[in-house]
């Protein structure tokens, strides 16, 4: 053995573990306080979900003339007998909701309704986070940022209307939400699923299409990762908007042509009338905050806020070229560029409360924050008449309602859908012809809406007409020989009497 193996120094034993290094890490205990700071994403969709659910419940409203031609859709495209030729007009976003909905039956409508409504008011959050990224987070600014978040998401709910097409669960106040989760998602360095939600959008409203594009045009210069999705995006708005209308009825541009001739079309000069219908659906003081907002930005140079502003603006022109088309150009339709309108009041009142002095020389600090009091003064009596016109509203919904569930109820204790199909065909007045058509599982175009044309034909009918007090009388009309036997029982009244408050099946 060498002399120097022998006198090389030992290596040191490396030192014992410590007893903390052998303990695996403590469980954080679950609570859901932690659960929400770790998850601030899926803490408010639940939470929205659950407030949805619980308004659904206590509100007792049930979907309006469309969205039960929504449901009809789901359920024809399941059993492959999908035919688009008669009311609603066409509009492929919520068909891609009522379709897989339609697996859960009955279910469905209750599926779609939570989904529109806590869809719709997810864009108060989005509405509020764009005013919160816009005035700042900063520390010295974050008072006002949340101030302003808060202002916007409750001005957007005060939006004409909007709470009753949200109970009524229209796709509307739900494509205002795609529009605003689109800009929030871009301002939040997420192109992809801001390209995502602009999808969406322009699967329910053809206006989106033009801002669609530009942004494609600009995703596919600056995120070159991204155009696989934009190839797949638009051949997926051209399919659901042409492809399914001419698969199901050979007319691609049936959508178009149910919109024309719409009652509802404005008879006055289309570019004022239409101008009219947007700046009322919000009131003035939104109107001027928002203004003021795009002024500071023009003397800044806050390219974000002109540019939002230009697509208000952009919004309404295409809209206006809709209405000289010929198709009704409702206010509804002008709901996006309103809401987005809102966002920049909201962004204004945040502006106002970081101070005067932090916009002009000059200005004292209190003058923001007393324009803001005027402000939210000057709104109070017209939030107060939006609830006093909700509360309206909402006693008008659950007489429909009631009728609805005495329709249902007429038709099973006469022996149910199949029954009425086999004696004839479902006639009934215009307003019911969706949820007739719901009711016996039929495609909406099949069910009779002009009763005194339907009587003077020569084909089986069964009409219904509902009772001015509560109830149905149903008629069974032009039967054939062979259905004489089968359908005689159908001659009868399910209504409301004193002594059966319930309802009461009367043949006659």
């Amino acid at each position: 053995m060498s002399e120097s193996t022998l006198e090389a120094p030992t290596t040191p034993a490396a030192p014992p573990a410590t007893e903390d290094r052998r303990r695996a890490p403590e469980a954080v205990p679950w609570t859901i306080r932690g659960f929400i700071r770790r998850h601030p994403w899926w803490s408010a969709t639940i939470a929205v979900v659950i407030f949805s659910t619980a308004l659904v419940i206590y509100a007792r409203t049930r979907p309006s003339y469309d969205a039960y031609g929504w449901l009809v859709w789901g359920y024809q495209s399941l059993h492959f007998s999908l035919d688009l030729g008669g009311a609603p007009s066409w509009k492929p976003l919520p068909f891609l909701f009522t379709v897989p909905y339609a697996l859960f039956g009955h279910y469905a409508l209750w599926l779609w309704m939570i989904t529109l409504v806590a869809s719709s008011f997810a864009g108060c959050i989005f509405a509020g986070r764009i005013a919160y990224r816009i005035v700042g987070d900063q520390p010295d600014r974050r008072r006002a940022a949340i101030a302003a978040a808060v202002f916007t998401g409750l001005a957007v709910l005060g939006l004409e209307d909007y709470m009753h097409y949200i109970l009524s669960v229209q796709s509307d106040p739900m494509i205002v939400t795609l529009v605003l989760g689109a800009i929030d998602c871009y301002l939040s360095g997420r192109p992809r699923w801001a390209f995502v939600l602009g999808v969406l959008a322009a699967l329910g409203r053809p206006e989106a299409w033009p801002f669609l594009g530009l942004y494609s045009i600009w995703a596919w210069r600056s995120e070159p990762r991204m155009r696989w999705m934009l190839y797949a995006g638009w051949a997926l708005i051209l399919f659901m908007w042409f492809g399914i209308p001419t698969i199901t009825n050979h007319r691609p541009f049936v959508a178009g042509q149910l919109a024309q001739g719409s009652p509802r079309e404005l008879r006055q000069n289309k570019v004022t009338g239409t101008i009219g219908r947007f700046t009322e659906l919000q009131y003035l003081p939104i109107w001027l905050a928002a203004l003021f907002t795009v002024g500071v930005a023009i003397v800044r140079r806050n390219r974000l806020i002109l540019l939002l502003a230009g697509g208000i603006v952009v919004w309404v022109v295409v809209e206006i070229a809709f209405a000289i088309h010929g198709w009704p150009a409702l206010p509804r339709y002008v709901m996006e560029p309103a809401a987005v309108a809102t966002v920049l009041a909201g962004v204004g009142v945040g502006w106002l409360l970081i101070g005067g002095a932090a916009l002009w020389r000059g200005v004292p600090r209190w003058a923001g924050i007393a324009v803001v009091v005027v402000i939210v003064g000057s709104l109070v009596p017209g939030a107060l008449a939006r609830v006093r016109t909700e509360r309206t509203d909402l006693r008008h919904e659950h007489g429909r309602t009631h009728e609805l569930a005495l329709l249902q109820t007429t038709i099973d204790v006469l022996g149910g859908y199949r029954h009425i199909r086999n004696c004839g065909r479902p006639v009934t007045d215009v307003e019911y012809v969706s949820a007739l058509a719901w009711f016996t599982r039929l495609d909406v175009g099949y069910i009779g809406h002009l009763p005194n044309y339907e009587l003077h034909r020569k084909y089986p009918i069964v009409l219904f007409t509902p009772v001015p007090r509560g109830g149905w009388t149903v008629l069974p009309w032009h039967t054939r020989h062979d259905q004489v036997s089968r359908c005689r029982g159908l001659r009868a009244a399910f209504v409301i009497t004193r002594h059966h408050p319930n309802g009461v099946l009367i043949r006659r």
